[in-house]
């Protein structure tokens, strides 16, 4: 059977509407891009980049504001400190394998350079999970040009998922992970707003993988489909970006990056001691000159009661990107022969038909 979409297979989470291409991407101005790189020879090699643009303009020098969370502190995001304390993003968003956190962080900074040679303050975000079991870390296969071809590839519009960029050697649930999205339309004192969610999905044990409470993991246990580790201990990581247009200060965008945590937990993580579970979000709603080319800036916020929906919207889109990521990644063969089953799609069908059928739009 075809890769496919959760909502493609019938089935739809939560209850609010999606964007128009269900991704980052329907937040006005996000862009994606990816590098993907799989070779057999000399080295096998399962692994990429990817690059999140958060607003259509240059965001060296306008910035947004950001905020983040840590579940588990398993793994690195680069920047995160700077973040932490001032509140703006102000770099492109890297997401790659482990051992490709320098060159990364460095073809970011090149491509500042490039920007504006002037700028003298540059600390990348760049976040990683490791795709070492498919793809041999060792030969330091992504470079710092990837990072200035994958900016080049951004784009707005359908997003690419499964195995591509940054996600393309990872694993999920022990069925074949990497690349997810999905976006929400909540609805705020008669305003709309769009909340985006991107994930690199690379964590989680078979048994406690969930689809709204179905027990998909449990009812898919090796012996019918193979664990790619084989193994069953659910080592690895999750990256989750969040992206929305509604006017948030650092503070309020930390919440919402709290609340990744409840859409993964939905889906079976739990931050097990072995996983990074790190979430990043931003507005685009506020444009701030950049460090020290400012005095004074008007900002526009919601008010803290009203921010629910958005809470929402953040844990069903963090819950259909993940499936995005399961639905849409294909069987793997990597480095010393190791295998990485996908999650069949009959299967999965199956198992939710016997559960009480599809919940279908309409």
């Amino acid at each position: 059977m075809a890769r496919a979409h959760l909502r493609d297979l019938g089935y739809r989470i939560g209850n609010l509407q999606p964007g128009q291409y269900n991704a980052i991407t329907d937040v006005a101005g996000v862009k994606v891009g990816h590098v993907t790189i799989i070779k057999d020879q000399p080295q096998v090699l399962r692994t990429g980049v990817t690059v999140i643009l958060p607003h259509s303009g240059n965001i060296t020098d306008q910035n947004c504001f950001g905020g983040s969370h840590v579940l588990n502190g398993n793994g690195e995001v680069t920047g995160l400190s700077f973040l932490n304390d001032f509140g703006r993003i102000h770099t492109p968003i890297a997401l790659t394998g482990t051992y490709s956190v320098g060159a990364v962080h460095e073809g970011l900074v090149k491509a500042e350079i490039i920007s504006d040679a002037s700028a003298d303050f540059k600390l990348p975000i760049v976040a990683e999970t490791h795709d070492g079991w498919l793809s041999t870390g060792s030969a330091l296969a992504v470079r710092p040009e990837h990072v200035l071809e994958a900016l080049n590839n951004c784009k707005t519009g359908p997003v690419a998922e499964g195995n591509v960029g940054g996600g393309t050697g990872m694993i999920c649930h022990d069925f074949k992970g990497g690349v997810g999205t999905a976006s929400r339309l909540p609805i705020v004192d008669e305003q709309t707003f769009c909340v985006g969610v991107y994930v690199q999905a690379n964590y989680g044990r078979r048994q406690r993988l969930l689809l709204e409470g179905i027990p998909v993991g449990r009812l898919l246990p090796g012996e019918k489909v193979p664990l790619c580790r084989k193994r069953g201990r659910g080592s690895g990581s999750i990256i989750i970006v969040i992206a929305t247009n509604a006017p948030l200060l650092p503070h309020q965008l930390k919440s919402m990056a709290r609340r990744a945590g409840i859409g993964l937990g939905r889906v079976g993580g739990l931050g097990e001691t072995s996983s990074g579970d790190i979430f990043l979000a931003f507005s685009t709603a506020n444009i701030l000159p950049a460090w020290g080319r400012g005095s004074f800036n008007d900002v526009r916020m919601m008010q803290e009661d009203l921010t629910t929906p958005l809470y929402d919207a953040v844990v069903e889109a963090t819950e259909e990107a993940i499936w995005n990521a399961l639905c849409m990644a294909e069987t793997m063969q990597g480095r010393q022969g190791r295998m990485c089953h996908a999650i069949p799609l009959d299967r999965l069908q199956d198992i939710i038909k016997h559960y009480g059928g599809f919940k279908l739009d309409g």
